[in-house]
């Protein structure tokens, strides 16, 4: 399984099909090469996500 490392969302796929190289998240808008394969790194990083954009609305 592939985890967005922005958001940790399981929502992501390519956004080009021919280009296997750039990811999209489809909850929080990354795109890019990097991604996380480890749901347990996942979890903390969708945690730290949810925290940051709480305190952003504050």
């Amino acid at each position: 399984m592939k985890f967005c490392p922005r958001c940790g969302s399981k929502n992501i796929d390519w956004p080009l099909p021919y280009d296997r190289q750039k990811w999209e998240c489809k909850d929080c808008g990354y795109i890019g090469a990097f991604i996380v394969d480890d749901g347990k790194l996942a979890d903390v990083i969708h945690k730290e996500y949810l925290k940051s954009k709480d305190n952003s609305s504050d």
